[in-house]
């Protein structure tokens, strides 16, 4: 398997497995030690994301990554996903709503040469989900 497929496919497990199946022990598997979430800081290294996995099953238990798209090249790989849930308890600062959503996500994902994710950047659509769970004011708001 060339390195393109094959970070494709540690890009798989992350969402497949650590997200979806919350297996926490796949981290170290799929993320360099020094691995940086520049779309979220306080998430770094193997132990940030199995943080990031617990926060999210918190806030939405039945949360869900569908991959839509997954494009790799050489140590890159670009994904479009939809992330939805159920938000049942409070997620940073916002009150659970009890209300499900469904977000599109952009993520791109650089890896090292032994396959593991080291860099990612993500682009969310915060704004959407906020108005699906009704935590934006209305124009009767105003």
């Amino acid at each position: 398997m060339g390195s393109a497929e094959r970070n494709k496919a540690t890009a798989r497990r992350v969402f497949e497995e650590l997200f979806n199946q919350r297996r926490l022990d796949v981290a170290d598997e799929l993320f360099a030690p020094d691995y940086r979430n520049h779309a979220g800081a306080e998430f770094g290294g193997p132990e940030g994301m199995r943080r990031l996995v617990e926060e999210l099953t918190t806030a939405f238990p039945d949360h869900h990554t569908q991959i839509d798209d997954i494009i790799a090249e050489d140590d890159r790989v670009a994904l479009r996903v939809t992330f939805s849930g159920t938000h049942e308890a409070a997620f940073r600062g916002m009150p659970p709503t009890g209300r499900r959503f469904s977000q599109m996500q952009m993520h791109h994902v650089r890896l090292d040469d032994r396959g593991r994710a080291v860099d990612h950047w993500a682009v969310r659509d915060d704004v959407g989900m906020m108005a699906q769970l009704g935590l934006l004011p209305t124009p009767a708001d105003r």
